[in-house]
């Protein structure tokens, strides 16, 4: 008998003394590594209680860092720098680190994080005991997000640029394979016994089945809710995937079993990452709400799931979220604030806040991610201690423009935050005039005001994201109209928002509805 079967059988036999008959004959009928992948699944979701040897990381997209946090202790221990802060040396032509640090997954080993940078179109594996990068490899245009094969062979990732899917070599880097899905792939994620790959897409309502082994498209989910979808999540069992709608405020739940649509949610502003827990009260779903600083919390049933609570987030703009290792903590990450929040899933409540990177994106909990508690190798501390805050505004008619509205969320918000020696000035604005060029200034305490930059709103009256770089010296941002968008501008606007977009250009500093 070869080594590979023996070993095999032997696993077989181990898991047939406490898993039952029907296990064991499953893995009979499996290859060996088909075994490996659904011994490694049942494993992955066995609670492991927090301790001082896991890592919580976050992706970092205005400092190109990955925060390194202890969740024993709730401590940023320090930060992994890929490239310079945001502006910076990242427009010079020589310019060679990374820039949009932004998706994020951890190996079935616990030995691997792989680091996505949506502007210079790379992956990073980082071994998760030295904190040091092993191999860099360039992948398709805009890369968002993607996962690990249940071997830890190869990483997944989808570019939103093109219509592709790269095959990243974890070992020695390099792109070994392409999958062609259609435009606008967003985010890959694995079945838990490996089999399969699920890709969403920012420009079209479907969600594409991939065998692994073939590399082929094996179907196509249609009919979900919206369009664009930002992120999705797969539950432990593998039967639903929650796809979210971050721009029309939309959950669409599905059904992997009849791969059909359950049902679609109608959720809030900036819905966005969808996060399975399990724990001693239940199955649930917890879903940031980004326009309402506010994360929901949806019990899992056999019908429609249900909202049970909303909880108050403890700072602005929550986006990726994941949990621990045995489902007690969730880690919520602040997108305006630069932080992250730790959720108590017993109470759901905020327990703390721990300050991280500049504007985390992904954020991913890795339990036994290091050998020994406490180690903080290779770490620095570029984009700490330099946190967003939001300042008030003013709309035309004199209101304040940063109210929150319980369905709406604010109508005009303002975000200031410190890089490269420069203030980085985030606008976001819904409910303003449709088609409507605006004029931003920074209004000082004696009422001088300064002009930040012109926008335009879209036919819906919004700016997902307007950026303005430069001295920040005022107490609060007003809004002026200047006129109607002009048929150029509304054609320009109108193709930023069909697709999107993290190329370092001109068009990208002004909208950027970063997912």
């Amino acid at each position: 008998m070869s080594t590979a079967r023996r070993a095999t059988w032997m696993l077989i036999a181990t898991l047939g003394v406490g898993g039952g008959g029907v296990a064991a004959a499953s893995m009979a009928q499996a290859s060996p590594e088909q075994a490996v992948a659904k011994a490694g699944a049942t494993d992955k979701h066995r609670p492991i209680p927090v301790s001082g040897r896991d890592r919580l990381y976050t992706a970092d997209q205005s400092s190109n860092t990955v925060t390194v946090i202890d969740p024993s202790t709730n401590k940023t221990l320090g930060t992994i720098a890929l490239g310079d802060q945001r502006v910076g040396s990242t427009f010079s032509p020589q310019y060679s680190g990374d820039s949009g640090v932004h998706g994020l997954a951890y190996s079935p080993d616990r030995r691997l994080l792989a680091v996505v940078s949506v502007t210079s179109n790379t992956v990073h594996m980082v071994d998760t005991r030295t904190n040091k990068v092993l191999n860099t490899t360039d992948v398709g245009r805009a890369a968002h997000e993607g996962s690990f094969t249940a071997d830890g062979k190869e990483f997944w990732v989808a570019n939103r640029g093109r219509d592709t899917v790269s095959i990243v070599d974890t070992r020695h880097g390099g792109v070994t394979g392409t999958v062609r899905v259609g435009d606008g792939p967003s985010k890959v994620l694995m079945s838990p016994d490996g089999r399969y790959a699920y890709v969403n897409f920012t420009s079209k309502a479907e969600v594409d089945v991939i065998d692994v082994r073939s590399r082929k498209i094996t179907k196509r989910i249609t009919g979900l809710g919206a369009t664009f979808s930002s992120d999705q999540a797969i539950s432990p069992d593998g039967k639903r995937i929650w796809v979210s709608h971050k721009r029309d405020g939309k959950i669409t739940v599905l059904d992997l079993e009849r791969n059909e649509v359950v049902t679609v949610l109608n959720t809030g502003p900036d819905t966005n990452h969808p996060q399975f827990v399990d724990n001693r009260k239940g199955k649930f779903v917890y879903l940031t709400m980004g326009g309402l600083d506010e994360t929901w919390v949806y019990k899992r049933t056999h019908g429609a799931p249900q909202l049970i609570t909303k909880i108050k987030n403890g700072g602005h703009a929550p986006h990726g979220a994941w949990a621990s290792g045995d489902g007690s903590r969730l880690y919520v990450g602040l997108e305006k604030s630069d932080a992250v929040d730790v959720i108590d899933t017993v109470t759901n409540k905020v327990v703390d806040t721990i300050a991280s990177g500049q504007e985390p994106q992904a954020i991913v909990y890795a339990p036994r991610a290091t050998n020994r508690a406490g180690s903080a190798p290779n770490l620095g501390r570029q984009g700490l201690g330099q946190q967003a805050h939001n300042v008030p505004t003013t709309l035309p008619d004199g209101k304040r423009g940063d109210t929150l509205d319980p369905v709406k969320g604010r109508v005009l918000e303002a975000t200031v935050r410190p890089v490269a020696g420069l203030d980085m000035i985030q606008l976001q604005a819904r409910g303003l005039k449709a088609d409507t060029v605006y004029q931003a200034y920074s209004v000082a305490a004696d009422g001088k005001k300064t002009l930040l930059r012109t926008f335009p709103t879209d036919k819906e009256g919004k700016t997902p994201m307007a950026l303005s770089f430069g001295s920040f010296n005022g107490e609060s941002i007003a809004v002026e109209v200047k006129g109607a968008v002009s048929p150029v501008q509304k054609a320009a606007f109108a193709s930023q928002a069909s697709g999107h977009s993290h190329g370092v250009k001109t068009a990208d500093l002004l909208y950027c509805d970063c997912c």
